[in-house]
């Protein structure tokens, strides 16, 4: 789904908001979970999941897999987000169903 889509499902639920106001509260939330993450935190949205940073270690020795030369890679920081369980079992019954339906 993308951001303009998100945006005219929220003003079908909800006509009373502007497209303006409806984008400054996407904004604001990405911007909020931005910060959480730069500062190291964990940032749980309960019934959903939760975003957090992984550390990366460096490695001396990789291989670009195309010039096969050998080359550095810095330690950095990787985003990673873990489902929640009611999320996980959503979208596995909604394989089930897909399936049961194709068969």
């Amino acid at each position: 789904m993308s951001r303009q889509n998100l945006i005219k499902k929220l003003k079908k639920k909800n006509p009373s908001l502007d497209i303006k106001e409806i984008e400054e509260i996407i904004n604001i939330f990405c911007e909020t979970i931005e910060k959480g993450l730069k500062q190291g935190r964990k940032i749980e949205l309960r019934g959903f999941g939760t975003f957090f940073t992984k550390k990366i270690k460096e490695k001396y020795y990789a291989r670009n897999p195309n010039t096969k030369e050998l080359i550095y890679v810095p330690k950095k920081n990787k985003v990673r987000f873990r489902p929640s369980r009611n999320l996980k079992n959503l979208i596995n019954e909604w394989k089930k169903r897909k399936y049961l339906l194709l068969v």
